[in-house]
């Protein structure tokens, strides 16, 4: 059954912000060697040229973090999805100024590219950090992380690939180890409704300093996929 029907509620709300000159400059001149179109399925190892371990990460924000990862290891390739195109251009514009190859951006709903444009089996890991945590009881179902969407993460996962999630919000993260609880084919890495010490790989994203200028706890949770 389809859990994700045409009219769906989004995760997201499309916030595009103010472009700055240098975002917008970059978004000119980088897009067309960077930025994948969704059509279709795609075929990552000629959108990256080669075959490497690959990571996706959904909601990179304004891609400090990406870019510092990819960076820091350049045998491995890094997807970024992301709606807002200030982020875009923030991320394109670090992509140059540090040399890096190794990312690959696609701009566009990202449950609807997990649906229809990525292979099944195609990533070493998926990370969330940092989403909407949407705290209003009312605006819970806005959640990205729902049976449904594990689900599909789950098929686009190798054997052994990584769920990794981070966050400020006691309850979001509480909201996590629920649902990840109720789906099969993961293990919490850290055991039974237990939390993850944060790895020295996931460098701080402007969301976590200014969770940590409120008093926040940063919660990181990690989930194998069964083999």
């Amino acid at each position: 059954m389809n859990e994700f029907p045409q009219r769906r509620i989004h995760s997201f709300v499309r916030r595009q912000g103010r472009m700055t000159r240098a975002q917008q400059s970059a978004l000119e001149r980088l897009w067309q060697h960077y930025v994948i179109a969704p059509a279709g399925l795609l075929d990552l190892d000629a959108a990256f040229g080669r075959a490497a371990p690959r990571v996706l990460e959904i909601g990179f924000g304004m891609g400090d973090s990406l870019a510092a990862m990819a960076a820091a290891h350049p045998g491995r390739d890094y997807l970024g999805i992301e709606v807002h195109r200030p982020g875009v251009g923030r991320l394109l514009a670090k992509i140059e100024e540090a040399g890096i190859s190794n990312v690959r951006i696609i701009c566009f709903d990202a449950v609807e590219v997990l649906q229809r444009h990525l292979p099944d089996e195609s990533f070493d890991a998926v990370q969330l950090f940092f989403p909407d945590p949407w705290p209003k009881k009312r605006h819970h179902k806005r959640r990205i992380v729902q049976s449904g969407f594990v689900e599909l993460l789950r098929r686009k996962l190798k054997p052994g690939g990584l769920f990794h999630v981070a966050t400020d919000w006691e309850h979001y993260a509480e909201h996590v180890l629920t649902v990840m609880a109720q789906v099969p084919g993961f293990r919490n890495t850290a055991g039974d409704a237990r939390y993850s010490e944060r790895p020295d790989h996931r460098p701080a994203t402007k969301f976590e300093k200014r969770g940590e200028r409120l008093g926040h706890v940063i919660r990181d949770l990690v989930f194998e996929r069964a083999v």
